[in-house]
């Protein structure tokens, strides 16, 4: 599955504005950072330098919080809006049904017999007699560079 633990996201944004409010290379700049609707996350600065070491300090900050940075979604450049840039960040939560596919021919092809892969919702259920499998199985995802934060869950 791909879920944000949106606590930790929470803190790493809190942190990362106290941060900008405090180091002295920020002061006086107007950077900030803070939520912007459900799903992402908005940093604003007087100049597009000043947006793009904001974001620099929210990643090091997901990263001492353990939070995938395949996760965080940022435009590829800060947009002018009047006299400051802001630079927007989406959030990227669940499995699509692409990604699903793609990880389920990938663990077909792999494992050929004795392991199904069903997409349910926004998850990919991987299931299998043999617990050796499973865990090769995971191994395996681990390894594949995929452009999505995966976390295994068993539910037995």
């Amino acid at each position: 599955m791909s879920k944000l633990d949106r606590q930790e996201v929470d803190n790493a944004l809190n942190q990362t504005a106290k941060e900008l409010s405090q180091r002295f290379d920020f002061k006086g700049t107007g950077s900030s950072i803070a939520w912007s609707g459900e799903q992402g996350v908005e940093i604003k600065a007087n100049s597009e330098g000043r947006a793009k070491a904001a974001l620099e300090v929210f990643k090091e900050k997901l990263i001492k919080r353990n939070v995938s940075l395949k996760a965080i979604d940022p435009a590829d450049e800060p947009r002018v809006s009047g006299k400051e840039y802001r630079l927007p960040i989406a959030l990227k939560e669940g499995i699509s049904t692409e990604d699903a596919k793609k990880i389920s021919k990938i663990v077909r092809d792999a494992y050929p017999k004795g392991v199904k892969a069903q997409v349910q919702g926004d998850e990919l259920r991987v299931s299998s007699k043999k617990k050796d499998e499973l865990q090769a199985i995971i191994a395996m995802l681990k390894e594949k560079d995929l452009d999505i934060a995966l976390q295994f869950v068993n539910f037995r």
